[in-house]
């Protein structure tokens, strides 16, 4: 009951701005290589700021650790700063520091604490670590000095492990005169380099928020795929409730045209998915995209204002879920196609005209387009532009030059 009062007192003062005044602010440190961050390190850095009162919890990606390399092939020093303050953006009082993450040698916590005492001039040190760093603290670089400085905050995981904790708490005090602050912490059967594994596998969501994994599939670091219903999800939020049977519709031909002729399964729903993200933008905000790309091609002529959308969706498609040149280049031509098209973007221009919704929409020759799609590409091809074609001229627009160029 006393330690909860305590708890209130402390968060009213640091409010009112008097224990900053005073310099007695109590502040977590958290690091590690955060590669990636996960719902583990998220929950562990929570209880401890909940359970230990703390004013402010600096969390601290570590450049070059000194207890472990950095394995092969992962991200940047500041594609992990990154990552880590969208992880950590949810807590309250807690901010991710640059300290450690752009030195040139290994980054040592003594280091760390005496430039945060710098900053923080008289405030209180709790250092949270998990239990196997807690068991080594004496091991590490000037463990005499940073004990002095620092309160060991030590994440608990398992009954067995208070124990171990208590025996070694007991020695740090008789040795250091360091109390030790014990946070109880629920464990999370992940580790960061478990997910390493499983984001090339479309794996491993679960562990991750959002804001981090947005940023991961964005930036395709760890070789990471995205999660199918991740991806459904954030393009079918960009599209109108009408419009969302027609690309899932999209989705399933696509793999079934893939499937048939032998094109890889994975880009065909991927660029099936994200075909006609940007189709709901006015031509303003087609425009301000291309703007933004600064791109330098040519651009839809007049008339031509639905053919923004597979310019657009390309770029983006490319630059909020990194998809690759291939699946970029099969949504930029799937409504005009093009000279020289791949299998992949002649199947996901086919898939687009011959999906179930069409059926609907009457369009003349569209059964025979759909039986010629599964038995000869490039006939379905030639029938498919020279509809399109037709229609337009029907409708008094004139066709884009790009598809009389496929078509020859």
């Amino acid at each position: 009951m006393f330690f909860g009062v305590k708890c209130i007192l402390r968060r009213e003062y640091s409010r009112l701005g008097e224990w900053r005044i005073l310099g007695l602010m109590k502040i977590g440190v958290f690091g590690g290589t955060f590669n990636p961050p996960h719902i583990g390190h998220i929950d562990s850095a929570r209880h401890a700021a909940d359970q230990l009162c703390l004013d402010k919890l600096i969390v601290v990606p570590a450049g070059i650790p000194p207890h472990k390399s950095i394995p092969a092939g992962s991200p940047a020093p500041s594609e992990r700063l990154c990552m880590t303050r969208e992880a950590f953006s949810g807590i309250n009082n807690a901010e991710v520091s640059e300290i450690e993450i752009y030195g040139s040698g290994p980054n040592y916590t003594a280091d760390t604490i005496t430039a945060l005492s710098r900053d923080y001039p008289g405030s209180s040190f709790f250092l949270i670590v998990g239990t196997d760093m807690f068991l080594s603290l004496e091991t590490w670089k000037d463990s005499a000095a940073l004990l002095k400085n620092v309160t060991p905050a030590a994440l608990t995981r398992s009954g067995g492990e208070t124990q171990r904790i208590a025996e070694y708490s007991r020695a740090l005090k008789e040795r250091h005169g360091t109390e030790t602050a014990i946070v109880a912490n629920d464990i999370i059967d992940i580790s960061s380099s478990q997910l390493r594994k499983m984001l090339p596998e479309r794996e491993g969501i679960r562990y991750i928020i959002d804001a981090t994994y947005s940023y991961i599939i964005q930036n395709r670091l760890y070789g990471a795929k995205p999660d199918w219903a991740w991806l459904r999800k954030k393009a079918y939020a960009m599209l109108s409730d009408s419009r969302i049977p027609h690309v899932a519709g999209c989705e399933r031909e696509a793999l079934s045209l893939a499937e048939k002729w032998g094109v890889g399964r994975d880009d065909a729903q991927e660029a099936a998915i994200l075909h006609d993200i940007t189709k709901n933008l006015s031509e303003s905000d087609h425009l301000d995209i291309l703007e933004k790309h600064a791109f330098s091609g040519e651009r839809p002529g007049r008339g031509e204002g639905k053919l923004f959308h597979s310019l657009t969706g390309a770029l983006v498609a490319s630059d909020m879920f990194g998809v690759s040149h291939c699946v970029a280049e099969a949504i930029r031509w799937h409504t005009t196609g093009k000279p020289g098209m791949s299998a992949l973007e002649k199947i996901i221009y086919l898939a687009d005209y011959i999906e179930p919704t069409r059926n609907a929409e009457g369009i003349e020759g569209l059964g025979e387009l759909r039986e010629l799609a599964y038995s000869d590409l490039d006939a379905a091809m030639i029938l498919g532009l020279r509809m399109s074609i037709q229609d337009m001229l029907e409708r008094g627009i004139t066709p884009n030059r790009m598809t009389y160029d496929a078509l020859d």
